[in-house]
């Protein structure tokens, strides 16, 4: 054997026992000596179900815009849009895919932004360019933006003029829009190409059928606006002939349907009108100066007395009259004249016609306006001594 040679003596039982009890040793120092640290690279207990939904292998759903992409999606959608890796006639078919895909999950201004996206590629595939004119029509007709649509319909039709989808779109975004007679003409274009076409039967039957309705309810709003104006128009003549006075009305001028417009909110949609018998109707304020709120009559005949509207005004005790001193016979009523800072009190048993046909009376507001005070009372005290200024009237 050479010098060089390692010489390896046979090991003793012993020495083989002592060299397995220092590599025992050995391992546990190096086991013990390890950091130990909790596993963090998986998915949180909690939050499993969430994480898997991100990645794009399980996801059920496209990220919401601005959402934070995961990688692995980023890295697939980088590939998927590299113009490098892709033609344009690619990247607008790619497009027109995604754009369905959010048709499909109703996120319809996503589908308009894809489709859109595929339409400014560079190419020459007309079959593509008006399918994605016509699927960014119907993502518009879903969101209900009707002429966009019928623009893009259009334009898939000027490229295929055959594209029976586009035309029923345009038709329906009509009859929407309420106009019949276009929807009907572009029914008839399709049943010119294909007189079986089910669809366009039913829609031009529909929107016919749209147009005598509207034109019955257009016939019924003119006459019922007519009436209106009838109605109104012998309402100020009436009023004119009696000459009833209005506090703001300026001298010698026509009452008008403004001055008759009631101010009050309560009374705003209840003007005086004429009824059937030729007695005025009027909008009646009732003042409680005691209390300080008002009870509003929208529609009391002209021929009804003071006493009679007291009883109607009492048939339930006021909910704020804890002494009932408010009762038919037992209360006075009063109305202002605010141009000449004075107060009148009016006879129980006259009718709301004498009392508005009075020279002092004034229609205020619109309306009538009355206060009521229980007799003899310090509130009916003080309510008719109270200091008034008349009003400024300029004309």
């Amino acid at each position: 054997m050479s010098n060089n040679s390692l010489v390896k003596s046979k090991m003793s039982d012993d020495e083989r026992l002592a060299l397995a009890e220092k590599l025992d040793r050995d391992l546990d120092e190096f086991i013990d000596g390890l950091e130990r640290k909790r596993y963090t690279d998986g998915w949180p207990e909690d939050r499993w179900e969430e994480e898997m939904d991100k990645h794009p292998f399980f996801m059920k759903k496209p990220p919401e815009e601005g959402e934070e992409l995961h990688p692995l999606l980023e890295g697939i959608q980088q590939l998927k849009y590299d113009p490098m890796e892709n033609t344009e006639e690619d990247l607008a078919a790619t497009y027109k895919e995604d754009g369905n895909f959010y048709v499909k999950h109703k996120k319809y201004r996503m589908a308009i932004y894809s489709y859109t996206e595929g339409l400014n590629r560079n190419f020459n595939n007309d079959e593509l360019k008006s399918a994605l004119y016509n699927n960014r029509s119907a993502a518009h007709f879903f969101i209900k933006n009707y002429r966009s649509s019928i623009g893009d319909a259009n334009k898939a039709l000027a490229i295929n003029p055959k594209y029976l989808k586009a035309h029923l779109r345009i038709a329906q975004c009509h009859n929407l829009l309420g106009k019949h007679d276009d929807c009907m003409r572009v029914c008839d274009e399709i049943l010119h190409s294909d007189p079986t076409h089910q669809a366009a039967i039913e829609l031009r039957k529909a929107s016919q059928l749209s147009k005598a309705n509207l034109s019955r309810d257009q016939r019924k709003l003119n006459a019922m606006s007519k009436k209106k104006e009838d109605a109104l128009n012998r309402t100020l003549m009436e009023l004119n002939k009696r000459n009833i006075q209005f506090e703001d009305r300026k001298l010698n001028s026509p009452i008008t349907e403004t001055l008759i417009q009631p101010k009050l909110a309560p009374l705003e949609d209840f003007p005086v009108s004429l009824d059937e018998n030729g007695l005025l109707v009027w909008p009646i304020s009732f003042c409680y100066p005691e209390f300080l709120f008002s009870d509003f009559q929208q529609q009391v005949c002209e021929d009804v007395t003071m006493i009679e509207a007291l009883r109607h005004l009492f048939s339930e005790p006021l909910e704020c009259d804890t002494q009932r001193k408010y009762r038919p016979d037992s209360c006075n009523v009063y109305y202002e004249n605010r141009i000449a800072g004075s107060v009148h009190k009016i006879n129980l048993s006259a009718t709301i016609k004498s009392i508005v046909s009075e020279k002092r009376f004034l229609v205020s507001g619109g309306c009538l306006i009355f206060y009521v005070v229980p007799k003899d009372s310090a509130t009916e005290t003080e309510y008719v001594h109270k200091e008034r200024n008349p009003l400024v009237k300029t004309f």
